[in-house]
């Protein structure tokens, strides 16, 4: 597609889309804005730009630091340098009106960053993990996960340490990684997913019922998210598209 330049009498016809985003993505700041602009809307503006022109409609994101001392961990985090190796699990809760919680389990691939699979249950259960887990296996291994060396990466909560859980991850000769209280780092990456679902797609709706949530969330995962989400760790590519470089990359070598 052929870069769309805008003049710089055009201005507001690039406010008036970084408005647009801002609107689905209030959580957004500059960079990632201009990393949308740019490979997703196929204009050409630079990162000082974007930031003057937020500025200028009053658009940036407060910033808030928060220091919080911590001690070293002693523990080293597990890197994935392939797609398929390491996968982190976790589960975040919200409430949904007089339906009370709801639980959504995700299950990210470490290095492409893609959600591989996610459950959304009315409770809090290995079983429900369980399922999140079997999507993301039927999908990415339909040949079978045994002797593939994939290792999982938790928190040590009831979930995941629970013995349900524990003989399916033996039957399927998946590894369990457990992160624990002097190792805050050990699961940061699905942490941070976790994060960038409830900037997303949960704080800023307002769900009516249970089938609603579920469509709207599985709609972003699957689109907004794996196919189109600007993902600053994988060069502004989606976790799809980099999944698609890698292999690309591979068959070209070989």
């Amino acid at each position: 597609m052929k870069p769309n330049i805008i003049k710089p009498d055009k201005n507001h016809e690039i406010i008036e889309r970084i408005k647009q985003i801002k609107k689905d993505h209030p959580f957004w700041g500059y960079r990632r804005v201009w990393a949308y602009l740019n490979h997703r809307d196929h204009i050409l503006i630079n990162k000082k730009k974007t930031l003057r022109l937020l500025k200028e409609a009053n658009l940036l994101v407060d910033r808030h630091i928060h220091k919080v001392k911590r001690t070293p961990s002693q523990r080293s985090k597990p890197q994935a340098s392939k797609p398929l190796e390491i996968w982190g699990i976790d589960m975040t809760k919200f409430k949904l009106g007089s339906w009370g919680w709801l639980y959504l389990v995700v299950v990210l691939d470490w290095y492409t960053k893609k959600i591989v699979g996610w459950d959304l249950s009315l409770r809090s259960k290995a079983d429900d993990w369980l399922k999140a887990l079997d999507m993301a296996v039927m999908s990415e291994f339909p040949n079978g996960v045994r002797d593939q060396g994939l290792k999982l990466v938790s928190d040590n909560g009831c979930q995941p340490t629970s013995i349900s859980f524990m003989k399916n991850m033996a039957l399927l000769d998946i590894e369990q990684i457990f992160t624990s209280y002097n190792n805050p780092k050990g699961n940061a990456d699905t942490e941070r997913l976790i994060r960038t679902i409830k900037e997303e797609i949960i704080w800023i709706n307002d769900f009516s019922t249970y089938e609603e949530a579920k469509a709207i969330i599985g709609n972003w995962i699957n689109k907004e998210y794996n196919e189109l989400y600007v993902h600053s760790k994988l060069g502004y590519l989606s976790p799809i598209e980099f999944e698609k470089q890698y292999y690309n990359q591979l068959l070209s070598v070989a």
